[in-house]
């Protein structure tokens, strides 16, 4: 066997193992995952896979067909070694005991803050948190009180997103839970609520 061979049975098994450790992020189940928390947290209140083949045509140079048939090979036998992530559906867990130790917390705070979202003192940032976005709507005696709250749902609205990512075992997803999660909420939320967009406040 030539160099030439060998070179073509090396790009073989690196094109298989790049095709097959890349786990691209689940967008659709992330959205359907986000949804099902989402609704549960409001309680009633609301109104693919990328994959790149390999080249099919031969280098400059032109690689012979016994060369051809040991690339064949090179990837056939990589996907015996290599289980292809690819091949495999992907889903987005959110049944931890810590995400559901969450959820039941923002559940019992969102029961005091609907009030505050109905009434534009609150609004939804897109980062996937909310803001007190007008404390004059806000009573001077409760004002304090829903500082905190906006605090505490926050701290939990970040762990939430590093939780679910590590959950699914990918903790480098947050970001992409993040971003899924702060449109759901959104999404999921009745008219008449505020969210940030573009920089500005809209309503919903």
């Amino acid at each position: 066997m030539n160099i030439r061979h060998l070179f073509a049975v090396g790009l073989g098994v690196c094109l298989v193992a790049c095709v097959t450790v890349n786990v691209y992020f689940p967008e659709s189940a992330a959205e359907r995952a986000a949804d099902i928390f989402i609704k549960d947290v409001y309680g009633g209140d609301e109104s693919d896979h990328d994959g790149a083949s390999a080249p099919s045509g031969s280098p400059q140079g032109a690689i012979d067909s016994k060369a051809s048939y040991l690339f064949a090979l090179s990837s056939w036998v990589g996907n015996i070694l290599i289980p292809s992530a690819a091949a495999q559906p992907i889903d987005i867990s959110i049944s931890t005991p810590g995400i559901s130790a969450l959820q039941n917390a923002m559940e019992q705070r969102h029961r005091q803050l609907k009030a505050h979202y109905n009434s534009g003192a609150i609004g939804m940032s897109a980062s996937g948190l909310i803001i007190l976005r007008d404390p004059k709507l806000v009573g001077l005696q409760q004002r304090n009180q829903i500082k905190k709250l906006v605090v505490d749902e926050n701290a939990d609205r970040n762990r939430l997103y590093g939780e679910v990512a590590k959950a699914n075992g990918h903790p480098e997803w947050e970001k992409d839970i993040r971003e899924t999660f702060a449109a759901r909420w959104v999404g999921n939320a009745p008219a008449g609520w505020w969210y940030q967009s573009g920089g500005s406040w809209k309503q919903k």
